[in-house]
Protein backbone atom coordinates (compact mmCIF):
# COMPACT_ATOMS: atom_id res chain seq x y z
CA UNK A 1 0.00 0.00 0.00
CA UNK A 2 1.10 3.35 -0.39
CA UNK A 3 2.51 5.48 2.77
CA UNK A 4 0.65 8.85 3.09
CA UNK A 5 1.13 11.59 5.69
CA UNK A 6 -2.19 12.31 7.40
CA UNK A 7 -2.54 15.35 5.05
CA UNK A 8 -2.47 13.56 2.07
CA UNK A 9 -4.67 10.56 4.06
CA UNK A 10 -7.46 13.23 4.76
CA UNK A 11 -7.09 15.01 1.09
CA UNK A 12 -7.42 11.08 -0.19
CA UNK A 13 -10.64 10.79 1.60
CA UNK A 14 -12.23 13.99 0.36
CA UNK A 15 -11.17 12.94 -2.89
CA UNK A 16 -12.48 9.53 -2.89
CA UNK A 17 -15.97 10.53 -1.32
CA UNK A 18 -16.63 14.09 -4.01
CA UNK A 19 -15.75 11.17 -6.90
CA UNK A 20 -18.27 8.96 -5.30
CA UNK A 21 -21.12 11.20 -4.82
CA UNK A 22 -21.88 14.55 -6.58
CA UNK A 23 -23.45 15.98 -3.63
CA UNK A 24 -19.62 16.56 -1.63
CA UNK A 25 -19.07 19.56 -1.34
CA UNK A 26 -15.83 21.30 0.37
CA UNK A 27 -15.20 24.99 1.21
CA UNK A 28 -13.82 27.05 3.73
CA UNK A 29 -11.22 29.66 4.13
CA UNK A 30 -8.14 29.35 1.42
CA UNK A 31 -9.45 25.74 0.56
CA UNK A 32 -9.45 26.33 -2.81
CA UNK A 33 -7.37 28.24 -4.91
CA UNK A 34 -4.60 27.78 -2.23
CA UNK A 35 -5.23 24.02 -1.04
CA UNK A 36 -6.05 25.14 2.88
CA UNK A 37 -3.31 26.36 5.23
CA UNK A 38 -2.11 22.69 6.10
CA UNK A 39 -2.47 21.99 2.11
CA UNK A 40 -5.21 19.54 3.07
CA UNK A 41 -7.34 20.25 0.50
CA UNK A 42 -4.58 20.99 -2.38
CA UNK A 43 -5.79 20.13 -6.04
CA UNK A 44 -9.42 19.52 -5.26
CA UNK A 45 -10.66 22.56 -6.74
CA UNK A 46 -9.10 22.18 -10.25
CA UNK A 47 -10.07 18.44 -10.04
CA UNK A 48 -14.18 19.15 -8.85
CA UNK A 49 -13.96 23.01 -10.49
CA UNK A 50 -15.20 25.82 -8.33
CA UNK A 51 -18.57 25.04 -8.10
CA UNK A 52 -18.04 21.63 -5.57
CA UNK A 53 -13.99 23.43 -3.87
CA UNK A 54 -14.21 26.90 -2.99
CA UNK A 55 -13.50 29.54 -0.86
CA UNK A 56 -15.68 31.24 1.55
CA UNK A 57 -15.30 34.97 3.74
CA UNK A 58 -13.74 34.86 6.39
CA UNK A 59 -16.68 34.06 8.42
CA UNK A 60 -17.09 30.55 10.43
CA UNK A 61 -20.81 31.45 11.37
CA UNK A 62 -21.65 32.06 7.57
CA UNK A 63 -19.73 28.86 6.78
CA UNK A 64 -21.44 26.69 9.22
CA UNK A 65 -24.55 28.06 8.40
CA UNK A 66 -24.26 27.89 4.60
CA UNK A 67 -23.43 24.28 5.12
CA UNK A 68 -26.11 23.18 7.15
CA UNK A 69 -28.82 24.94 4.60
CA UNK A 70 -27.66 23.08 1.45
CA UNK A 71 -27.05 19.75 4.16
CA UNK A 72 -31.44 20.58 4.70
CA UNK A 73 -31.27 20.53 0.89
CA UNK A 74 -29.63 17.53 -0.04
CA UNK A 75 -26.25 18.13 -0.31
CA UNK A 76 -23.75 16.63 1.84
CA UNK A 77 -20.92 19.83 3.03
CA UNK A 78 -17.52 18.90 4.31
CA UNK A 79 -16.04 21.94 5.90
CA UNK A 80 -12.89 23.29 7.05
CA UNK A 81 -12.41 25.48 9.68
CA UNK A 82 -8.59 26.98 9.52
CA UNK A 83 -8.09 26.52 13.17
CA UNK A 84 -9.95 24.80 15.83
CA UNK A 85 -9.73 27.98 18.10
CA UNK A 86 -11.83 29.65 15.19
CA UNK A 87 -15.05 27.70 15.90
CA UNK A 88 -16.63 29.78 18.32
CA UNK A 89 -18.77 32.30 16.28
CA UNK A 90 -19.68 29.25 14.58
CA UNK A 91 -20.55 27.57 17.50
CA UNK A 92 -24.40 28.76 17.90
CA UNK A 93 -25.20 27.04 14.38
CA UNK A 94 -23.32 23.92 15.21
CA UNK A 95 -25.18 23.38 18.39
CA UNK A 96 -28.46 25.19 17.41
CA UNK A 97 -29.16 24.47 14.04
CA UNK A 98 -26.65 21.68 12.87
CA UNK A 99 -27.05 19.12 16.17
CA UNK A 100 -30.73 20.06 16.35
CA UNK A 101 -31.86 19.65 13.05
CA UNK A 102 -32.90 15.87 12.67
CA UNK A 103 -34.65 16.21 16.00
CA UNK A 104 -36.84 19.47 15.44
CA UNK A 105 -37.85 18.27 12.21
CA UNK A 106 -39.11 14.83 13.87
CA UNK A 107 -36.39 13.01 10.98
CA UNK A 108 -37.93 14.89 8.09
CA UNK A 109 -34.66 16.47 7.70
CA UNK A 110 -30.81 15.43 8.31
CA UNK A 111 -27.59 17.54 8.55
CA UNK A 112 -24.90 15.76 7.00
CA UNK A 113 -22.10 17.54 7.41
CA UNK A 114 -18.68 17.18 8.61
CA UNK A 115 -16.88 20.01 10.12
CA UNK A 116 -12.84 19.51 9.55
CA UNK A 117 -10.68 21.19 12.39
CA UNK A 118 -6.69 21.12 12.97
CA UNK A 119 -6.71 20.60 16.69
CA UNK A 120 -4.27 20.77 19.72
CA UNK A 121 -0.67 22.26 20.26
CA UNK A 122 3.09 20.93 19.94
CA UNK A 123 3.26 23.68 17.23
CA UNK A 124 4.19 26.69 19.09
CA UNK A 125 1.09 27.93 18.20
CA UNK A 126 0.33 30.07 21.41
CA UNK A 127 -3.23 30.58 22.78
CA UNK A 128 -5.27 31.01 20.17
CA UNK A 129 -3.70 28.50 17.58
CA UNK A 130 -3.51 25.46 19.91
CA UNK A 131 -6.75 24.71 21.79
CA UNK A 132 -8.18 21.25 22.35
CA UNK A 133 -12.09 21.84 22.07
CA UNK A 134 -13.55 18.38 21.64
CA UNK A 135 -15.59 18.43 25.31
CA UNK A 136 -17.50 21.35 24.03
CA UNK A 137 -18.92 18.97 21.52
CA UNK A 138 -18.74 15.97 23.55
CA UNK A 139 -21.63 17.63 25.52
CA UNK A 140 -23.94 18.50 22.59
CA UNK A 141 -26.70 15.80 21.80
CA UNK A 142 -27.14 15.19 18.24
CA UNK A 143 -23.24 15.48 17.32
CA UNK A 144 -20.71 12.98 16.86
CA UNK A 145 -17.01 13.69 17.45
CA UNK A 146 -14.15 12.29 16.00
CA UNK A 147 -9.93 12.42 16.59
CA UNK A 148 -7.76 10.30 14.50
CA UNK A 149 -4.35 9.57 15.56
CA UNK A 150 -2.39 8.43 12.49
CA UNK A 151 -3.37 8.20 8.31
CA UNK A 152 -5.16 5.34 7.98
CA UNK A 153 -7.44 5.83 10.34
CA UNK A 154 -7.71 9.43 8.99
CA UNK A 155 -9.05 8.42 5.69
CA UNK A 156 -11.55 6.08 6.93
CA UNK A 157 -12.95 7.80 9.71
CA UNK A 158 -13.16 10.79 7.06
CA UNK A 159 -15.38 8.96 4.62
CA UNK A 160 -17.00 7.60 7.56
CA UNK A 161 -17.99 10.98 8.98
CA UNK A 162 -18.66 12.16 5.07
CA UNK A 163 -21.45 9.57 4.31
CA UNK A 164 -22.91 9.11 7.94
CA UNK A 165 -26.31 11.46 7.83
CA UNK A 166 -25.77 13.15 10.66
CA UNK A 167 -23.23 16.46 11.98
CA UNK A 168 -20.12 15.37 12.62
CA UNK A 169 -17.47 16.84 14.34
CA UNK A 170 -13.78 15.85 12.79
CA UNK A 171 -10.89 16.76 14.70
CA UNK A 172 -7.55 16.65 13.01
CA UNK A 173 -4.51 16.60 15.48
CA UNK A 174 -2.09 19.10 13.87
CA UNK A 175 1.05 18.05 15.45
CA UNK A 176 0.37 14.89 13.82
CA UNK A 177 0.05 15.96 9.98
CA UNK A 178 3.53 14.81 9.06
CA UNK A 179 5.06 12.12 11.61
CA UNK A 180 3.76 10.70 14.80
CA UNK A 181 4.57 12.69 18.07
CA UNK A 182 5.40 11.02 21.19
CA UNK A 183 6.00 13.74 23.32
CA UNK A 184 10.04 14.03 23.28
CA UNK A 185 10.04 17.18 21.35
CA UNK A 186 13.77 17.63 21.86
CA UNK A 187 14.08 13.99 19.54
CA UNK A 188 13.62 13.72 15.98
CA UNK A 189 10.38 12.84 14.09
CA UNK A 190 9.73 9.57 12.91
CA UNK A 191 7.72 10.54 9.81
CA UNK A 192 4.61 8.78 8.58
CA UNK A 193 6.51 7.25 5.21
CA UNK A 194 8.53 4.90 8.07
CA UNK A 195 5.86 3.85 10.22
CA UNK A 196 2.93 1.09 10.00
CA UNK A 197 0.06 3.33 9.86
CA UNK A 198 1.43 5.42 7.25
CA UNK A 199 0.37 2.59 4.81
CA UNK A 200 -3.14 3.75 3.77
CA UNK A 201 -5.17 1.73 1.02
CA UNK A 202 -6.17 3.64 -2.28
CA UNK A 203 -9.68 4.16 -3.18
CA UNK A 204 -12.68 3.93 -0.54
CA UNK A 205 -12.32 2.14 2.62
CA UNK A 206 -14.06 3.51 5.74
CA UNK A 207 -12.95 3.39 9.65
CA UNK A 208 -16.44 2.67 11.39
CA UNK A 209 -17.45 5.70 13.91
CA UNK A 210 -17.97 4.22 17.48
CA UNK A 211 -15.01 1.20 17.72
CA UNK A 212 -11.92 1.80 19.43
CA UNK A 213 -8.51 0.19 18.59
CA UNK A 214 -5.88 -1.07 21.11
CA UNK A 215 -2.63 0.09 20.31
CA UNK A 216 -0.73 -1.93 22.78
CA UNK A 217 -1.72 -4.70 24.82
CA UNK A 218 -1.22 -4.69 28.86
CA UNK A 219 -1.73 -6.52 31.85
CA UNK A 220 -1.26 -3.94 34.32
CA UNK A 221 -2.99 -0.51 34.09
CA UNK A 222 -5.19 0.72 30.78
CA UNK A 223 -4.30 3.69 29.49
CA UNK A 224 -7.37 5.87 27.51
CA UNK A 225 -6.46 8.21 25.01
CA UNK A 226 -6.80 9.85 21.45
CA UNK A 227 -5.04 11.61 18.89
CA UNK A 228 -1.38 12.68 19.32
CA UNK A 229 -1.92 11.36 23.49
CA UNK A 230 -1.95 7.80 21.99
CA UNK A 231 1.94 8.19 20.77
CA UNK A 232 2.77 10.04 24.08
CA UNK A 233 0.83 6.95 26.05
CA UNK A 234 2.85 4.25 23.88
CA UNK A 235 6.17 6.70 24.63
CA UNK A 236 5.66 6.66 28.30
CA UNK A 237 4.53 2.93 28.45
CA UNK A 238 8.20 2.00 26.57
CA UNK A 239 9.93 4.58 28.84
CA UNK A 240 8.59 3.86 32.26
CA UNK A 241 8.16 -0.17 31.39
CA UNK A 242 5.06 -0.50 32.99
CA UNK A 243 3.14 -2.82 31.03
CA UNK A 244 0.35 -0.77 29.35
CA UNK A 245 -2.39 -1.47 27.69
CA UNK A 246 -3.30 1.41 25.33
CA UNK A 247 -6.80 2.51 24.09
CA UNK A 248 -7.15 4.63 21.06
CA UNK A 249 -11.09 5.67 21.51
CA UNK A 250 -10.63 7.17 17.66
CA UNK A 251 -14.15 9.04 18.65
CA UNK A 252 -15.46 10.49 21.62
CA UNK A 253 -19.33 10.44 20.47
CA UNK A 254 -20.33 7.42 19.92
CA UNK A 255 -17.90 6.16 22.11
CA UNK A 256 -16.67 2.42 22.60
CA UNK A 257 -17.70 1.80 26.08
CA UNK A 258 -17.21 -1.97 25.54
CA UNK A 259 -13.59 -1.80 24.81
CA UNK A 260 -12.59 0.17 27.06
CA UNK A 261 -14.69 -1.75 29.90
CA UNK A 262 -13.26 -5.09 28.35
CA UNK A 263 -9.58 -3.33 28.69
CA UNK A 264 -9.90 -1.49 33.01
CA UNK A 265 -11.94 -5.25 33.77
CA UNK A 266 -8.89 -7.00 32.47
CA UNK A 267 -6.39 -4.33 33.97
CA UNK A 268 -7.78 -3.30 37.09
CA UNK A 269 -6.39 0.14 36.81
CA UNK A 270 -7.00 3.20 34.79
CA UNK A 271 -5.34 6.11 33.62
CA UNK A 272 -7.25 9.08 31.53
CA UNK A 273 -5.05 11.00 29.05
CA UNK A 274 -5.51 14.14 27.06
CA UNK A 275 -4.13 17.16 25.93
CA UNK A 276 -7.35 19.73 26.66
CA UNK A 277 -7.65 21.33 30.14
CA UNK A 278 -8.33 19.89 33.01
CA UNK A 279 -11.57 20.93 34.75
CA UNK A 280 -14.77 19.70 32.54
CA UNK A 281 -12.36 17.54 30.09
CA UNK A 282 -13.76 14.75 28.51
CA UNK A 283 -11.50 12.76 30.17
CA UNK A 284 -13.98 13.70 33.49
CA UNK A 285 -16.12 12.08 31.32
CA UNK A 286 -14.09 8.50 30.92
CA UNK A 287 -13.49 8.18 34.71
CA UNK A 288 -16.96 8.70 35.30
CA UNK A 289 -18.24 6.05 32.79
CA UNK A 290 -15.10 3.57 34.25
CA UNK A 291 -16.26 4.26 37.72
CA UNK A 292 -20.03 3.34 37.09
CA UNK A 293 -19.14 0.57 35.11
CA UNK A 294 -15.84 -1.04 36.78
CA UNK A 295 -16.05 -0.12 40.13
CA UNK A 296 -15.69 -3.87 41.29
CA UNK A 297 -12.66 -3.66 39.27
CA UNK A 298 -10.89 -1.62 40.01
CA UNK A 299 -7.62 -1.62 42.11
CA UNK A 300 -7.11 2.04 42.27
CA UNK A 301 -8.26 5.53 41.90
CA UNK A 302 -8.16 6.59 37.98
CA UNK A 303 -5.83 9.01 37.09
CA UNK A 304 -5.99 11.92 35.19
CA UNK A 305 -2.94 13.56 32.60
CA UNK A 306 -4.09 16.70 30.53
CA UNK A 307 -3.57 20.05 29.91
CA UNK A 308 -3.54 22.70 32.47
CA UNK A 309 -6.46 25.29 33.72
CA UNK A 310 -4.72 27.83 31.99
CA UNK A 311 -4.67 29.77 27.99
CA UNK A 312 -2.62 27.48 26.23
CA UNK A 313 1.45 29.18 26.37
CA UNK A 314 3.76 30.33 23.90
CA UNK A 315 6.90 30.08 25.69
CA UNK A 316 6.35 27.57 27.99
CA UNK A 317 4.55 24.58 25.75
CA UNK A 318 6.26 21.93 26.55
CA UNK A 319 5.34 22.47 30.45
CA UNK A 320 1.49 22.49 29.23
CA UNK A 321 1.69 19.42 27.12
CA UNK A 322 1.54 16.33 28.77
CA UNK A 323 4.62 14.72 27.60
CA UNK A 324 5.99 11.03 28.79
CA UNK A 325 7.08 11.89 32.08
CA UNK A 326 3.73 13.06 33.41
CA UNK A 327 2.17 10.36 31.92
CA UNK A 328 4.92 8.17 33.61
CA UNK A 329 4.50 9.37 37.15
CA UNK A 330 0.71 8.61 36.65
CA UNK A 331 0.88 4.67 35.64
CA UNK A 332 3.64 4.40 38.49
CA UNK A 333 0.79 6.07 41.08
CA UNK A 334 -1.67 4.30 39.11
CA UNK A 335 0.14 1.08 40.49
CA UNK A 336 1.48 1.87 43.73
CA UNK A 337 -2.38 2.45 45.04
Amino acid sequence: MPRMTMIEAIRSAMDVAMGRDEAVVVFGEDVGYFGGVFRCTAGLQQKYGRARCFDTPISELGIVGVAVGMAAYGLKPCIEIQFADYVYPAYDQIVSEAARLRYRSAGQFTCPIVIRMPTGGGIFGGQTHSQSPEALFTHVSGLKVVVPSNPRDAKGLLIAAIEDPDPVIFLEPKRLYNGPFDGHHDRPVTPWSKHEAGEVADGHYTVPLGKAAVRREGSAVTVLAYGTMVHVALAAAEDSGIDAEIVDLRTLVPLDLDAITASVKKTGRCVVLHEATLTSGFGAELAALVQEHCFWHLEAPVQRVTGWDTPYPHAQEWDYFPGPRRVGEALAAAMEA
